[in-house]
């Protein structure tokens, strides 16, 4: 059975868990406001299989994690709850998003492991989230971020994990964010790797790519599938539009391709994989806000042929 897709009941108050389709599109929808349509998580178009509700806030204590609700995103806790449950009863997940760009908390020994395992839990069990995503950028600590994420799953068994690591996270499997991804491959849904506010990168074939082509999205992916993760535990995550990102951003059909690239040796740039990986999840974009206010283009052009790949 794949991580994210038990059997029976998420463990929490409300629906069951659902089971997370082979491909999968995830998206971001925020907990503040940036300028891009605001959106409650009933907003969110229907081609989204897995939603993480970014972000939570850390407190004052090391590990623990706690939310705080923005107008932007709900006009009441109960509200939000709502919403949860009817995308939960419509098939979709729904997940808390740990981190982002200004968000950082500090997993360091085992005590901070137990605070942000018991704090995670809580808030699934509070607001019906179906799991736990880590979009950590300021350095992790793998050895203790896997202890924490292994008691939540203890927990919840049905737990939906997924991570955003930054490109430079992902070169190798020295790297502390490849190894709690490999730490924790038995309970891991997707990484879906930021492939965007990024400098040039190393492919797999040992050259270098630059951010904004399909070569980056695939050349990239190949580290993934090559050094150690499942092909069902790797999805490309980009930009829904140019003003979502400091740069990166690449047409939709860009990420087609890329998708083609790897599931079926089509539609490849100067990279092409010696092998295909056809059970390759799917995408993510940051965020289903911005992807509103492009008027929905990206998920339009992605979903369908994110659920085509079956």
């Amino acid at each position: 059975m794949s991580a994210g897709a038990a059997e029976g009941g998420s463990g929490q108050d409300g629906p069951s868990a659902a089971e997370v389709p082979a491909h999968a599109l995830t998206g971001y929808v925020q907990n503040f406001d940036n300028g891009a349509e605001k959106q409650r998580v009933s907003d969110v178009p229907d081609a989204y299989d897995i939603i993480a509700v970014a972000f939570a806030d850390s407190t004052d204590k090391p590990g623990e994690i706690t939310f705080n609700l923005d107008p932007a995103l709900a006009s009441s806790e109960d509200e939000l709850k709502s919403d949860i449950a009817a995308k939960q009863e419509a098939g979709k997940s729904v997940v808390i998003s740990v981190g982002g760009e200004k968000g950082n908390v500090s997993v360091t020994d085992d005590a901070s492991a137990t605070a942000f395992a018991d704090s995670t839990v809580a808030l699934m069990e509070e607001y019906g989230f179906d799991g736990v995503d880590i979009d950590l950028e300021h350095g992790i600590q793998s050895q203790y971020m896997g202890k924490a994420l292994k008691a939540i799953a203890e927990k919840a068994p049905d737990l939906v994990l997924t991570m955003a690591p930054q490109t430079i996270d992902m070169q190798s499997t020295e790297t502390e964010y490849f190894k709690l991804a490999l730490d924790v491959k038995d309970i891991l849904t997707v990484v879906n790797m930021q492939y965007y506010n990024s400098g040039s990168m190393n492919g797999c074939d040992g050259k270098v790519y630059a951010q904004g082509t399909v070569d980056f999205l695939t050349g990239l992916a190949c580290i993934q599938l090559e050094g150690g993760l499942d092909e069902s535990q790797v999805g490309i995550g980009v930009p829904a539009t140019s003003q979502a990102a400091g740069g990166g951003y690449v047409e939709p059909k860009v990420v087609t391709d890329a998708l083609d690239c790897l599931t079926k040796g089509e539609n490849c740039g100067e990279f092409k994989p010696e092998k295909t990986y056809p059970g390759l999840r799917g995408a993510m974009t940051w965020s289903t806000n911005w992807d509103a206010t492009g008027g929905n283009a990206w998920s339009d052009a992605v979903g369908p042929h994110v659920d085509g790949m079956s």
